[in-house]
């Protein structure tokens, strides 16, 4: 066979089989999501839901999370302690197997679990494959000791060790992630937070130690929370007035259980988070829909019930229902069905029967032993119908007045000649003057220009009937063509970016603020398939002679104002501050901040939606004083605007 046909060959010798744990390195992105900061974090989520194993199934209590010095993490339990003995078909120490096989634990069918959000047993060895060196030290429950093994990307360095005789139970995770597998060895404080606060929420009384030691002093925060959901949605609607009291309903059976917590409160906002096992379904599932399902004809049943509703009038939407509404649900099953490993959708459909029926009983029960909190949560509901319907004569009037739906366009838009959505992009642009020079400085042949002039409405305070006909977001609104709120459909999205650009200073702070608050509330999809993004346009422009260049940062200013006097500390450099974007003549902005072989874009992303939905209620809501809090407690961070 000659070189270029066995070149060209495809045979037995080309199947690769990848042995252990290699799988795992060479694809990481199939067990984490990705190589980035996300699946950085993602390695301390399977070793703290192990843990969190160990708590569903009654035997821990307290779990220390800590992040130490150079981004060595340690996990700490006092569960059982993972097995030790030698495993009958392995014919190595269980502890070695867990660490070192994937799909290997106690949540296939066997007794060691009966709920589980490891459902695949790949965390602990995921885990293991992706850090530099792990080590675990076991205080086994059943034997009394203590047993030690360390491993190398995955590989055990020498086999299970025993230590000696402990009084101790659980296990100790001591792990440093893999320069050759990450981007990023630095942990994300906030989201790692977030994520441990979120578990000690789901689970009544268990109590998570997390530690940062990375900074001059340790951060030290305590989660224990005995109610568990209840104080959950207090949590989330601790800046927020309440329409009555938290609503509390539960069930459990020898293979399920489910429990939910919810209030309404004076906002226009639902915030509905839902759990299978601990882990997050964002992408909801079948207990989702058995409570949605429940809840509207619980409030219609009562509606109508009580004459809130006449014999004519139509009934309440699920949407109408849900308006205000912060809902926590937390279901536990022994053979949770997630869509793949990411856990984002539960497929069981006996939970949607068994969260329906929780919901129908208890909560009618609630209804008529509260008849005077109902009777406001009733009113604020019929509110909510009745906005909708002027939302939709508003939205239809407004289709009337600019066309929305035969293709024209707002005047101001200035559009590109490109129509492949995946191709385009649209700059939303801070005043006219900015708008005219993006205008004449873009590229017409992919990129569209939308200038916005003043402050717009701020859609935290408003229900969607305010925001059709808007002078301010209508041109936005039309300009996308994707719609907003229910309507809201990424296939009729014009343009696949989305870029905020406005001046560096509080007034384009407070617009992109605006904008993004608009997109989280009505828009959500545009940030979470990331499509929205930020231009960063330059602040100091240095010169020297015919030399010009700019910086973004006064660390960049002082860098570059050094680079270019060189030798000479004598030289004048003349440093201005941009002022504005309308500064700018259309070949500045474009080198600076439209040329995408040259700009910076931040994307803007939504790494923890509970954290989102709080820090838009804090910065744009009617509370004064959370959001005077939280501007002393981030005035640190804010950028020195003075020129």
């Amino acid at each position: 066979m000659s070189e270029e046909m066995k070149k060209n060959s495809y045979d037995e010798s080309q199947i690769q089989v990848l042995e252990g744990l290699e799988a795992v390195r060479k694809r990481p992105g199939m067990y984490i999501g990705s190589t980035s900061v996300k699946g950085l974090d993602h390695l301390v989520y399977e070793i703290v839901d192990n843990a969190v194993d160990e708590s569903l199934a009654g035997y821990c209590h307290n779990i220390y999370v800590t992040i130490c010095k150079g981004n060595v993490v340690t996990v700490t339990d006092d569960g059982r302690g993972i097995p030790t003995g030698i495993h009958p078909k392995q014919g190595i120490s269980t502890l070695e197997v867990v660490f070192t096989i994937l799909h290997a634990g106690g949540k296939f069918g066997g007794q060691g679990y009966k709920v589980s959000g490891g459902l695949h047993g790949v965390g602990a060895s995921v885990t293991n494959a992706l850090s530099e060196w792990l080590e675990v030290t076991v205080y086994d429950s059943r034997t009394g000791k203590e047993y030690y093994q360390k491993y190398s990307r995955g590989k055990p360095l020498f086999p299970v060790k025993e230590v000696g005789p402990t009084d101790k139970t659980g296990t100790k995770v001591t792990f440093y992630p893999d320069s050759e597998i990450f981007e990023t060895l630095e942990f994300e404080y906030e989201t790692i937070l977030n994520r441990m606060r979120e578990q000690a929420f789901l689970n009544a009384g268990l109590h998570i130690v997390f530690t940062d030691e990375r900074g001059e002093e340790p951060v030290v925060n305590d989660f224990l929370y005995e109610g568990g959901v209840r104080e959950f949605v207090e949590y989330l609607n601790e800046n927020k007035t309440p329409v009555g009291g938290i609503i509390y309903v539960s069930q459990q059976n020898e293979s399920n259980s489910a429990e939910i917590a919810l209030q309404y409160t004076d906002t226009y906002n639902e915030n509905l988070l839902s759990f299978a096992n601990d882990i997050r379904t964002v992408d909801g599932g079948m207990h989702e829909i058995g409570f949605k399902t429940a809840l509207t004809g619980v409030v219609n049943d009562y509606a109508r019930k009580y004459k809130f509703l006449k014999d004519g009038d139509p009934n309440l939407s699920g949407e109408d229902v849900r308006e205000g509404m912060t809902a926590v649900i937390s279901v536990k099953l022994t053979e949770a069905q997630f869509e793949g490993q990411t856990k984002t959708k539960l497929g069981n459909s006996e939970m949607k029967a068994v969260v329906s029926k929780l919901v129908s009983e208890k909560l009618a029960a609630y209804f008529e032993e509260h008849p005077n909190e109902i009777r406001a949560i009733i009113d604020k509901v019929i509110m909510a119908q009745r906005a909708r319907e002027a939302a939709r004569k508003a939205r239809e009037a407004a289709r009337k007045k600019s066309s929305f739906e035969s293709g024209q366009m707002p005047d101001k838009l200035r559009d590109c000649n490109e129509k492949d959505p995946a191709l385009t992009e649209i700059y939303i642009v801070e005043g006219d003057s900015a708008g005219g020079s993006a205008t004449q400085g873009r590229d017409s042949r992919f990129q569209a220009i939308l200038p916005l002039w003043g402050k717009m409405l701020n859609v935290e305070k408003a229900r969607a009937d305010k925001i059709y006909g808007n002078e301010k977001l209508a041109p936005v609104i039309t300009a996308l063509g994707a719609g907003i709120g229910e309507e809201f459909s990424l296939e009729k999205l014009r343009y696949h970016k989305i870029i905020i650009m406005a001046d560096a200073d509080v007034d384009g702070a407070h617009i992109r603020t605006l904008l993004l608050t608009f997109f989280f509330r009505f828009m959500k999809p545009l940030i979470e398939e990331g499509y929205v993004y930020s231009a960063v346009p330059p602040l100091y422009k240095l010169t020297r002679g015919k030399t010009v260049r700019v910086a973004y940062s006064d660390e960049e200013r002082d860098r570059i104002s050094s680079e270019m006097r060189g030798d000479n500390a004598n030289v004048k450099i003349d440093i201005s501050r941009y002022k504005g974007l309308g500064e700018m003549n259309p070949e500045e902005l474009w080198e600076t901040t439209m040329d995408p072989e040259k700009r910076t874009l931040r994307r803007i992303e939504i790494e923890d939606a509970v954290a989102a939905d709080r820090i838009f209620n804090i910065l744009m809501g009617e509370d004064v004083v959370p959001r005077k809090a939280f501007i002393e407690e981030n005035a640190k961070y804010a950028v020195n605007l003075d020129y």
